[in-house]
């Protein structure tokens, strides 16, 4: 079974930063697609950032800029490098990882929270 670890939330104020890192159980170059995923109570868990096995990012509209995701396949982490936080980046933030077959893996989520 695959498992995936988040670490890396907290509390932080506006304008802060904090890197979340997901370690996995397995090689990471299995997966054809990593990323990371957020949601707040009572909201959809959305999309923040996903990176295939050739390096190429993608970012949702409101973090491009201030996020940035990357990849250590030696030590089988994906990261998340979130700077100039806002109030509206609090949430959970999963862990995600989906492989050759379709299987998708999550997380069980680490919560940021930025407040003043």
């Amino acid at each position: 079974q695959v498992q995936l670890v988040e670490s890396g939330g907290g509390s932080v104020q506006p304008g802060g930063s904090l890197r979340l890192a997901c370690a996995v159980s397995r090689d990471i170059r299995t997966f054809i697609l990593m990323g990371w995923y957020r949601q707040d109570p009572g909201k959809q868990r959305e999309l923040v950032a996903t990176i295939n096995r050739g390096g190429w990012a993608n970012y949702r509209d409101s973090v491009k800029d201030r996020f940035t995701i990357s990849r250590d396949n030696d030590k089988n982490t994906v990261y998340l490098q979130m700077n100039s936080l806002k109030p509206e980046d609090t949430a959970a933030y999963y862990c995600y990882a989906k492989s050759l077959y379709n299987h998708e893996y999550w997380g069980q989520g680490t919560q940021v929270i930025v407040s003043s």
